[in-house]
């Protein structure tokens, strides 16, 4: 019986073209996909140094010693692994069906984009109860692993606080960290999460994923409202004046949330759930430079 994932069935070929990008510094000593800035043992050739005691003497280039009787040893280029965590956001505000399956498939993209170039990449998101070990991977090999973890992951349940909660998923040893949040707990909380941030990663990239119905809310009448993360409830007649209060407020929510961001270093992008998948990766994620 063939798997069901939560990605389309050409989508892997659709991703396999791009990969994650970054500037920041390459950790690991792994062989990968991306050229480091010192020499080590890969095939492609650099150029000649004399040869010194305790080099190599397999690097020993013969061919110049009968030109130049002197020793001379190559160089090669090295190439080392890009190391990218995943963080999803996984507390009860994100359960909305339509948002939580976007989420999901955004994570999915961006991990299959890492396994493709042979990167390592690792995977976390808060659990309830007995926790499953976190995804850590390398290699097109895993891709269909990883798709079956993301996509068996049924709900957004998660009880308590994201911004607290979070750093408890995070490895320390990330070249790109991926925030996947709707972002809507507190700023105050906000601001001491990105705060902690570059401890785990040197490239810190915040999604942000929103619905339309969060940045403009269509509802009319009388209505009792549940508060998703806390269950709390209250009536409230959505009146015009109760909706133009409600946008200055997810305004002023979205402007904080960006400052924040931008004050630590962390390049933070809002998605759209409505927009679609396509427009998200192949536009929004490559103008912004998070793919390429």
């Amino acid at each position: 019986m063939k798997e069901k994932f939560i990605l389309p069935d050409d989508w892997i070929a659709k991703v396999s073209r791009l990969s994650v990008a970054t500037s920041s510094k390459l950790r690991g000593q792994h062989k990968g996909s991306h050229r480091s800035a010192r020499f080590g043992a890969s095939l492609d050739f650099s150029d000649f140094r004399e040869y010194f005691p305790g080099d190599d003497v397999r690097q020993v280039d013969w061919n110049v010693y009968a030109r130049t009787e002197k020793f001379y040893i190559k160089r090669f280029l090295d190439e080392q692994e890009m190391r990218v965590h995943i963080l999803l956001d996984s507390t009860k505000s994100m359960g909305e069906p339509n948002k939580w399956l976007f989420a999901r498939q955004i994570v999915a993209s961006l991990g299959l984009m890492v396994l493709n170039r042979d990167d390592r990449l690792s995977f976390s998101f808060l659990q309830e109860g007995e926790k499953k070990p976190m995804f850590r991977r390398k290699g097109a090999t895993n891709r269909k692993a990883f798709l079956q973890i993301v996509s068996e992951i049924e709900e957004a349940s998660f009880k308590g606080r994201f911004t607290i909660e979070g750093f408890k998923e995070l490895p320390k040893d990330s070249t790109v960290l991926f925030i996947v949040t709707d972002g809507l707990e507190p700023i105050e909380e906000w601001e001491q999460f990105f705060k902690r941030l570059p401890r785990f990663a040197g490239d810190i990239r915040c999604i942000q994923i929103v619905t339309k119905e969060e940045l403009n809310p269509t509802y009319a009448g009388d209505l009792r409202l549940i508060d998703a993360e806390t269950m709390k409830d209250t009536n409230v007649s959505m009146s015009t004046k109760v909706i133009e209060e409600y946008k200055r407020t997810m305004e002023l929510h979205q402007l904080q949330f960006e400052r924040i961001a931008n004050r630590f270093g962390i390049r933070k992008i809002q998605l759209v759930v409505e927009d679609g998948l396509q427009n998200a990766i192949f536009q929004n994620l490559i103008r912004a430079r998070m793919v390429q």
